[in-house]
């Protein structure tokens, strides 16, 4: 992997930012071989809009070699991620 980088989410990922979310992730992530961290200190509400995003950019990094680690997530969210089943295949630390 060539370098880590961190993208720190907003408050909150709905569908009025979403699209923008995944479009800073995306130029961020590059061709996708990249150690990508989304630090989610700041997000306090994630919507199914921001979970594609999310697995959006976990797919580009399993394609890239790369690798997509959630870190600083809160309980509120993370049970989220338990409910739709995104931990089963999303590493969150």
């Amino acid at each position: 992997m060539d370098d880590k980088v961190v993208y720190t989410l907003c408050e909150r990922v709905d569908a009025k930012n979403a699209a923008q979310v995944q479009q800073e992730m995306d130029e961020l992530s590059g061709d996708g071989s990249c150690d990508f961290v989304i630090d989610f200190k700041d997000n306090k509400y994630i919507s199914s809009a921001g979970l594609r995003a999310v697995l959006f950019i976990q797919k580009k990094m399993k394609k890239g070699g790369g690798s997509e680690t959630l870190v600083n997530v809160s309980n509120a969210v993370k049970e989220i991620f338990d409910v739709t089943g995104y931990t089963k295949f999303l590493v969150i630390e």
